[in-house]
């Protein structure tokens, strides 16, 4: 469970770095740069420790599944946060990803999260309509709102895909493969994009933190984390990142925040409390 929560908040400075980098960092570059940094160092890791094992067939199906979602996690993500906002576009992608977590595993697996989830999950839902109907100084924008869904979404999809491939599996090699082809989707906008915010300082600082703390040592730790929980108490407990996000827009980009958008937060974190003090021993897959 810690390591999730580790990770979700390594999380959480994605879409505040984003807004730190200089003129010209669009949000598709800074997804496909995200990506492929990340990918990159994680398989010159997994290389270096001699994790990668040979002679085994990986499931077709899911680890393309997966690289598809966080290909299409980065860019609606990005571009979310570009419209809408840090604290409401990260609030609306992860404050939404625990329920549709929740309907694919009774879909799919057959199996209910259990109460302490759906409880969690009601007040993810209550504190995210709170928060993008706070108004005030916070910029509510639908086009927005509706790329932070479908980040959620993708989010959702691209965790239960990784747990499938988890089996059997060194972790990092899993997230090294499934970043790669993620970034291998989005290589063309490499190309297309314009990069030379890369060639500032503090453009460099932001693509360094998003590809090695944002996403290779975080994403190594959440696939650790995902080996040993079920899929929607993964995606509830990652509730942490819009908490850390929204925290970073108030504080650092002085994003402004109305008493009900405060309740929302509360709301959210209580729902993130409840799920985290669930005892271990009843967490199934």
């Amino acid at each position: 469970m810690g390591l999730v929560l580790a990770a979700a908040v390594l999380w959480g400075t994605t879409g505040t770095s984003q807004a730190l980098a200089p003129i010209g960092a669009t949000p598709a570059s800074v997804g496909a740069l995200r990506l492929a940094l990340g990918g990159f160092l994680l398989l010159v890791l997994t290389l270096l420790r001699g994790d990668w094992k040979g002679g085994r067939s990986w499931p077709l199906v899911p680890t393309a599944g997966a690289a598809l979602f966080v290909a299409a996690y980065q860019l609606s993500f990005f571009a979310a946060v570009a419209l809408t906002g840090v604290a409401v576009g990260t609030m609306v992608a992860i404050g939404s990803s625990p329920v549709i977590a929740g309907i694919l595993a009774i879909v799919l697996r057959k199996g209910f999260p259990g109460t302490r989830w759906l409880v969690a999950t009601i007040l993810a839902i209550i504190g995210c309509t709170l928060l993008t109907g706070a108004g005030g100084e916070v910029r509510v924008n639908l086009t927005g709102i509706l790329l932070a869904l479908c980040a959620g979404a993708s989010y959702s999809l691209y965790t239960l895909a990784i747990k499938e491939i988890l089996p059997d599996r060194h972790p990092d090699t899993v997230m090294a493969v499934v970043f790669c082809g993620g970034a291998l989707l989005l290589s063309p906008l490499l190309f297309t994009s314009q990069l030379s915010w890369l060639l500032e300082p503090r453009g460099l600082l932001v693509a360094l933190h998003l590809g090695a703390i944002a996403t290779a040592l975080s994403y190594s730790l959440f696939s650790r984390g995902l080996a040993t929980i079920p899929v929607a108490t993964a995606v509830t407990l990652s509730l942490a990142e819009p908490l850390t996000a929204s925290l970073l827009g108030i504080t650092v980009l002085g994003e402004k925040l109305t008493l009900g958008g405060i309740s929302g937060m509360v709301l959210l974190f209580a729902g993130l409390g409840l799920l985290a003090l669930q005892p271990r021993h009843v967490w199934r897959n």
